[in-house]
């Protein structure tokens, strides 16, 4: 499965996300009854982080295989962060300078429901124009160049869903314990300032999906010594 696939060309990627705001008083009265009519009331608030429209990106970890330099393979892990058009303007050199040929695939766990799409939404807001590889119009289902471990995990069963943390428990996949759950990222990152706890759960799941993704081909899984942490 997937072995058709140059590993080299493929972006892992994990992003993080909060509200815009941290209390929903902050937000200006047209954003307050808009998030009101669609979505409920300041009880429901901490939910926006969800929502492009409301939230924002706050951390986007990647991760490549590195296969040229030696015969030896290695796994490249980065993260950008800082203000969130530093974040997109930094994502979208990447992809444009090392991941905008045809070959090049975008791979994360529910991407096209939520980190592709926000990521996407999130530009358009920024004013930053899209990377190809992200810039969907026009283009057949068969064209996009998106990997989903979600969707691949489904095998066309639309009724499922899993987590990666449970897709790696069953694949018997080992990785790094984080006492980090996605509810408590804006308490981290507007209350705590812990940017740097936020990046390495986000760098771990990165990590994590890049296993996936091996497991799926039957390859060998990476070893501590293949995984290389560049430094922000």
């Amino acid at each position: 499965m997937l072995n058709n696939i140059n590993l080299s060309r493929v972006l892992f990627l994990d992003i993080e996300t909060v509200p815009e705001k941290y209390n929903y008083k902050e937000l200006n009265n047209n954003k307050k009854k808009i998030w009101e009519e669609k979505f409920g009331g300041e009880k429901d608030y901490p939910k926006s982080s969800m929502h492009a429209e409301f939230g924002k990106i706050i951390c986007i970890s990647v991760g490549f295989f590195d296969l040229k330099t030696s015969k030896k393979r290695s796994f490249r892990i980065k993260s950008f962060i800082g203000e969130e058009i530093e974040i997109l303007e930094n994502f979208k050199t990447l992809c444009d300078s090392h991941f905008h040929l045809k070959s090049s695939l975008l791979c994360a766990h529910n991407g096209r429901e939520f980190d592709f799409p926000f990521i996407a939404r999130r530009m358009i807001i920024n004013k930053i124009k899209l990377p190809k590889i992200l810039d969907m119009h026009q283009k057949k289902p068969w064209e996009i160049p998106h990997l989903d471990t979600l969707h691949l995990w489904k095998f066309g069963d639309y009724k499922s869903s899993i987590s990666l943390r449970l897709l790696s428990e069953v694949l018997g996949l080992s990785s790094k314990k984080i006492k980090l759950h996605g509810k408590e990222i804006a308490n981290k990152f507007y209350l705590e300032k812990q940017i740097d706890k936020i990046v390495e759960y986000c760098e771990n799941d990165v990590l994590v999906l890049s296993q996936v993704i091996l497991r799926f081909r039957n390859d060998p899984l990476l070893k501590d010594e293949e995984v290389v942490f560049l430094k922000n």
